[in-house]
């Protein structure tokens, strides 16, 4: 049994996708995936949290036909270590999460990384994080077609990370904990439509977005600052800048951009939207004393608050 941490994103959403750097934090809500091995050459898959109650198939097809949407990334984490390690095995997977998949922190990414590791350790492969996050990442390509990985480098890793697309660098604060009140908007974001919604726009405004790209890559360096130095302040400051260009990128929502006033007006140091965007969830950086005037203002908008814990401990043995 392994387990594996969901991710928010702190600065950078979007730029990152286009080879720039961000900054992201793992929350205590798990992934976990039980894995056994099995005589037979089957795969099987049981994620009743994503309605998957016996999905089977045989090893020599995995990837191939059907694939339901909550099992793609566990089949092909499964797929692609086998082929890469020769692997022989079947398996009976079991993934249980502790967080709901609506609210965006990256449930799919969280069960990837845990299926990799899981089998590493059943083989003795001796897996570094690096080379586990490198197989899961490939797995998300394969699905996505697009992506930067970060949520996969904070399943690996935990902690809070400053991370260039595709891993290229990964480099970890050491904070215990960060002053954050999340909201989540109450409407689920579809991040691959968004992606590519970004992406379309890329070909007709290449000029002005990678101009916004560039600055967004000016405030996370500076944000990195701050993390460092632990002034909250700063941070905030630099948040709102980000969320400015996120709306530019039409990639905020008309309840995002409500919740992330209201907590604006109740004095939080900074706020912004957190992912993906057009759902899920903002974040507000706070001092102690602001907390709940911040909460009570995520509600008055019709938001919920979602209680976690940042800088979670990476993916590890149960």
């Amino acid at each position: 049994m392994v387990s594996a941490p969901g991710k928010l994103m702190l600065m950078g959403e979007h730029a990152v996708v286009y080879d720039h750097p961000c900054l992201v934090t793992a929350v205590d809500q798990r992934m976990w995936v039980t894995i056994e091995l099995m005589d037979n050459q089957e795969f099987w898959l049981e994620a009743k949290d994503v309605g998957i109650k016996e999905h089977k198939k045989t090893l020599k097809d995995l990837g191939k036909g059907g694939i339901p949407k909550g099992a793609k990334f566990v089949e092909l984490a499964v797929k692609n270590i086998i082929e890469k390690y020769s692997l022989k095995s079947g398996f009976k997977v079991v993934t249980k999460s502790e967080f709901s998949s609506e609210f965006g922190f990256g449930s799919s990414s969280a069960s990837t990384v845990c299926t990799i590791k899981a089998i590493s350790e059943i083989f003795k492969l001796n897996l570094s994080h690096k080379e586990i996050f490198d197989i899961s990442y490939k797995t998300v390509l394969d699905i996505q077609g697009k992506g930067s990985g970060f949520d996969v480098a904070a399943s690996v890793y935990g902690g809070t990370l400053y991370f260039l697309t595709g891993g290229r660098a990964i480099k970890p604060f050491g904070i215990k904990s960060l002053p954050l009140v999340v909201g989540y908007s109450g409407v689920k974001a579809d991040t691959a439509q968004l992606i590519n919604k970004v992406k379309e726009d890329y070909f007709t405004k290449k000029d002005r977005l990678d101009e916004i790209y560039n600055k967004i890559e000016v405030l996370v360096n500076q944000g990195k600052d701050a993390l460092v130095k632990r002034d909250w302040k700063a941070l905030g400051k630099l948040m709102n800048k980000n969320q400015e260009y996120l709306v530019e990128l039409g990639v905020s929502s008309g309840m995002l951009d409500k919740m992330i006033e209201a907590v604006l007006q109740a004095e939080a140091y900074g706020a912004k939207l957190s992912g993906a965007g057009g759902g899920d969830c903002m974040i507000a950086i706070v001092s102690e004393g602001k907390k709940e005037a911040v909460k009570r203002a995520i509600l008055s908008t019709g938001g919920t608050i979602v209680n976690v814990e940042t800088d979670a401990e990476g993916v590890k043995v149960e």
